[in-house]
């Protein structure tokens, strides 16, 4: 091995231990408690360290929120391949989207509600991003009926199980009703 790969090497595990960290801390104690100087103090390296990395928080909130979409991907997917027809497939892509924002708070709002500069819905959207969403449609595409547009369908499907997601951690919904309200959910929009 070269002394350039080694260093390469290093490099990435630096910023793997670097976003590891951020999210253990946010996932902890929240977003606000992740700055510079203690991500610095958790993983024993100095903040110029960080900064040759991330220029920012902003930057370690993308990438939280780019390794966070890898996973929701990678977690909808194991979930509705073993499904058996369009229904069980969409209900096992909810639950798996619900359960992955509920045990995944931090990494949930990285992606979805704090600015970590990445781009949606456009030319620029990272390729974690769009493969998440991907994922949905690929679930949801055949299930957006006759004259729909299964990416526009999706769009609608996402932003309701984005909705329960926040209305439920917020305590705005009350957790025992979780399970009815993905049954509605498929049954009176994906109409299955």
């Amino acid at each position: 091995m070269s002394v350039q790969e080694r260093k390469e090497r290093e490099r990435a595990g630096r910023e793997r231990l670097i976003v590891a960290t951020a999210r253990e801390l946010a996932e902890q104690q929240g977003w606000d408690a992740v700055t510079t100087r203690r991500l610095a103090e958790r993983i024993e390296y100095s903040q110029p360290v960080l900064y040759s990395h991330f220029r920012g928080k902003r930057e370690i909130i993308g990438a939280v929120a780019l390794q966070g979409a890898a996973e929701m991907a990678t977690a909808v997917r194991a979930a509705t391949s073993p499904a058996d027809g369009p229904r069980a497939r969409v209900t096992a892509l909810a639950r798996a989207y619900l359960d992955y924002a509920e045990s995944n708070p931090a990494v949930y709002d990285a992606m979805f509600q704090l600015d970590g500069g990445l781009a949606f819905a456009n030319e620029d959207t990272p390729e974690p991003l769009k493969d998440a969403f991907a994922a949905l449609l690929e679930s949801l595409g055949e299930v957006a009926g006759d004259g729909v547009h299964p990416a526009l369908f999706t769009e609608v499907f996402w932003a309701a199980l984005h909705g329960l997601a926040t209305l439920t951690r917020a305590g705005r919904l009350p957790p025992e009703d979780a399970e009815r309200r993905v049954e509605l959910l498929v049954d009176r929009l994906a109409m299955l």
